[in-house]
């Protein structure tokens, strides 16, 4: 008695836990599409701008109880001459070589980082 209700339950639950992780897996995929072609639509832009911020996110993730991997996002927000600011995700080598303070001329597509050129002086 007890595993003919733990077939149905299972029979009803697994099918719905399924359908819900494809969902999720097909809304991530179809939001990167989306925001991959929002930029490449926009225009390339090159302003002023000063960095204001940086941070990191540090993720870990175990494969079994021996394996762990991490993964470092690396973002750095600019402050462009009208005020607004905003945060772009930028490899190590750029957000290693960006300090806050910094001026120079800020080139993005979008929400794509393209490069950072410092003023002298």
């Amino acid at each position: 008695m007890f595993y003919s209700g733990f077939d149905a339950l299972f029979s009803i639950l697994f099918p719905l836990v399924f359908l819900v992780v494809l969902g999720m897996i097909l809304f991530t995929v179809v939001s990167n599409l989306r925001t991959w072609s929002k930029n490449n639509a926009s225009p390339r832009l090159t302003v002023p701008a000063t960095v204001v911020a940086k941070r990191m996110n540090v993720s870990r993730h175990h494969t079994d109880n021996t394996m762990a991997h991490t993964f470092t996002t690396y973002y750095v927000t600019f402050q462009v001459e009208s005020g607004d600011r905003m945060e772009l995700e930028v490899d190590g080598s750029d957000y290693g070589m960006l300090v806050e303070g910094d001026t120079g001329k800020l080139s993005f597509q979008g929400t794509r980082y393209l490069g950072f050129e410092r003023k002298d002086g």
